[in-house]
């Protein structure tokens, strides 16, 4: 091996590190010490400083000299930790696989996700539309946008309201990230730990994931699938009970797609204003009539600031769209603190690409073909349930939205359903997801919202066929 002149003083010092005669921090003699002691050239020592450095023997501080490295000889071996075992929620796990997409090909046949499908979200639209804003915007999207939203976004979200009657103040309007959000602010924002809030039953498993996160405890009023949602029920709970909120879907309830007449809305919120109590309202479902004009909302008969009501473009554009809104009525104040504190700004390029699209003729376009495929779908799954499941399923007709409530009959063993589900490759929503008790454990919900294929047809028939 090829020797250096260095090694005639680093192996010397080498050696008194490794023994330990040279302590860690212990300072080395200079350079001009080891060049008139070895008679070597400053280079050379300069060489042999750094070959010791390399091997982490020796470090150089700057205008003082050269060190024993203050780290050498100390265990770099990793530290080791004794792991608990992680705790998970059962129930929480279990229903959340129950209600999201195990994106694995088409192997499956997924009728269990609330979202439109990937053939039904308007896909050019968006892209375009998005590609379009990046271009204008360019780096202002990189920006933090105003807290509460988007101006523009926010005027274009009050107009579109006034023409299903709802009178909607642009400078009170919140922007949230979804709608999930939206729902968190507004509960978070008239309740605290251990308040009571009266809720739809049935009701969908992310409401009640984001009520229990907030430790609230639940009335449940029942879903009637002729009349909707039991107000004289939720009178007499009010009466019995200090109700801090009332939540519910107006119009078409997940899952069972009812829509309240106008005159139930009003006899809610006449509830409400007699027991000065807020109404949260969901109306996240309101653009996806299947028949007749947009119907209205509980807030367009308010004049008391009681209701607050929110949505999103989840539901109508794409799932990834992350922009919902809140219009928090009198608790403005409140629920502006509390969005801030989840996080000021919503994706910019998400603001700007739905006001663009509300802004246009775009949005209205969309959600025209939507909802006329949704009506199509629809139909051709009540066929599939009435002509293929066996007697005494009770199902319930939506009026719009993308889910239908089915239940099965009393005799049926719900384990064995699944089962069967599982081996020819089909999800649904199990009934026991959407209450706390186990009330509609022999229901499930069918949602229709994605391009129906030979295969999705065959899959439903199937399964109907071997339940009988």
């Amino acid at each position: 091996m090829k020797s250096y002149k260095f090694e005639i003083f680093t192996s010397s010092l080498e050696k008194n590190i490794r023994e330990g005669i040279y302590k860690p921090g212990h300072k080395l003699p200079s350079v001009r010490e080891l060049k008139d002691k070895y008679r070597l050239s400053t280079n050379s020592v300069q060489n042999g400083y750094e070959h010791l450095i390399i091997q982490g023997l020796v470090e150089s501080v700057p205008k003082s000299g050269y060190y024993v490295n203050r780290q050498f000889g100390k265990s770099h071996e990793p530290v080791k930790t004794n792991r608990s075992p992680i705790i998970r929620d059962a129930f929480f796990e279990n229903s959340l696989a129950s209600i999201t997409s195990l994106r694995k090909g088409r192997k499956l046949s997924e009728f269990n996700v609330a979202a439109p499908g990937d053939l039904l979200i308007p896909q050019k639209l968006l892209l375009r539309t998005m590609q379009q804003v990046v271009r204008e915007q360019g780096a202002n999207l990189l920006r933090y946008y105003p807290s509460n939203g988007l101006p523009d976004l926010k005027d274009a979200i009050a107009r579109r309201a006034a023409g299903y009657q709802t009178l909607l103040n642009p400078d009170e309007l919140l922007v949230t990230d979804g709608a999930l959000q939206a729902l968190y602010i507004a509960l978070a924002s008239v309740c605290t730990a251990g308040d009571v809030v009266a809720v739809e039953s049935p009701c969908v498993f992310s409401i009640l994931e984001v009520i229990r996160v907030l430790h609230l405890k639940v009335i449940e009023i029942p879903i009637d699938r002729d009349n909707g949602f039991d107000v004289d029920f939720l009178r007499k709970a009010c009466a019995k009970n200090k109700v801090s909120a009332v939540l519910l879907t107006p119009n078409f309830h997940n899952p069972t797609g009812i829509l309240l007449t106008d005159e139930k809305k009003k006899a809610v919120l006449s509830v409400a204003q007699d027991y000065e109590i807020a109404v949260i309202e969901n109306d996240i479902y309101g653009d996806l009539n299947f028949n007749g004009i947009r119907p209205t909302t509980i807030k367009s008969f308010d004049d008391s600031g009681l209701v607050m009501t929110y949505s999103s473009y989840a539901k109508t554009l794409a799932p990834g769209i992350r922009l919902g809104w809140l219009s928090p009525g009198k608790f403005i104040q409140k629920t502006e603190q509390i969005k801030f504190s989840l996080g000021s700004t919503v994706s910019p390029i998400y603001q700007e690409t739905v006001n663009r699209l509300l802004s246009a003729s775009s949005y209205e376009r969309h959600l025209k073909a939507f909802r006329k495929q949704l009506s199509e779908n629809a139909a051709l799954t009540l066929d599939l349930l009435y002509d293929n499941f066996p007697e005494g399923t009770s199902i319930t007709v939506p009026a719009g939205g993308y889910s239908i409530w089915i239940k099965m009959p009393e005799a049926t063993n719900m384990d064995y359903f699944y089962t069967q589900c599982d081996k020819i490759g089909v999800r649904f929503t199990p009934g026991y997801t959407f209450s706390f008790s186990d009330t509609f454990s022999s229901y499930f919900r069918i949602v229709f919202a994605d391009a129906y294929t030979p295969k999705r047809i065959e899959a439903i028939r199937q399964v109907g066929q071997l339940i009988r």
